[in-house]
């Protein structure tokens, strides 16, 4: 059975737990998010295909599923610092319950918050101020992934649409290939920055397609 090599596209599924308390927080699997409390309804739970050494899943995870072989199942251990990061003091402030009000909010124990692009949860409100962390809400936490490795994927079409829905969130692309050149056809309309940073990211991890031209909506009604 052939081994995963760095830019392989491969056919994952997966269960992610942290390891003290065995909670699970992430998977592929419909059944298990529903059994423990994890299930929305616009997650897509089936198998992911991503490209390895791409930064498509945690780092820590990548490293260990190169040279793991196709068609079997693992569990990888992943240290806080290959996960999350170490939880950082610094990361965690006091901030002025006033600067909520300001804004309409009640600030509470638990409460989730974006603060100027930077996420935090409320920890204690006391004497007109609030703690707030701002570490990963997995930062220090030893994490477990449960891996099966369908297949490597040699498709390049397939290739295409996982790269669209990982970098793009797009799923309903058409694909048209002819030699060494794609043509995708969009539902939707796309920037022409997103479009040539798209054509980079597959000249980089499919080095066999050396054209990617798009059809968009507008183009089509002209």
């Amino acid at each position: 059975m052939a081994t995963v090599k760095k830019h392989d596209f491969v056919e994952i599924e997966y269960t992610a737990k942290i390891k003290e308390d065995n909670t699970i927080f992430d998977t592929t699997e419909e059944k298990v998010a529903k059994e423990n409390g994890l299930h929305d309804k616009n997650s897509d739970y089936s198998p992911v295909v991503i490209c390895v050494g791409e930064n498509n899943i945690l780092k820590g995870l990548e490293k260990q599923i190169i040279g793991k072989e196709a068609g079997k199942e693992y569990k990888f251990e992943i240290n806080s610092e290959n996960a999350f990061g170490r939880r950082n003091a610094k990361l965690i402030q006091l901030i002025p319950t006033s600067k909520f009000r300001q804004q309409n909010i009640q600030p509470m124990p638990g409460l989730q918050l974006n603060i100027d692009g930077m996420f935090g949860v409320v920890k204690t409100v006391s004497g007109g101020r609030c703690m707030v962390d701002f570490n990963h809400p997995l930062a220090g936490k030893d994490l477990v992934y449960d891996v099966k490795i369908n297949r490597i994927v040699d498709d390049n079409a397939e290739k295409l649409k996982s790269l669209l829905k990982i970098h793009l969130q797009i799923k309903d692309a058409e694909i048209e290939l002819k030699e060494e050149s794609a043509n995708i056809k969009l539902k939707q309309k796309m920037p022409k920055e997103a479009q040539d940073e798209f054509r980079k990211i597959v000249e980089h991890t499919i080095p066999n397609i050396k054209k990617v031209d798009f059809t968009i909506p507008q183009e089509e009604n002209k």
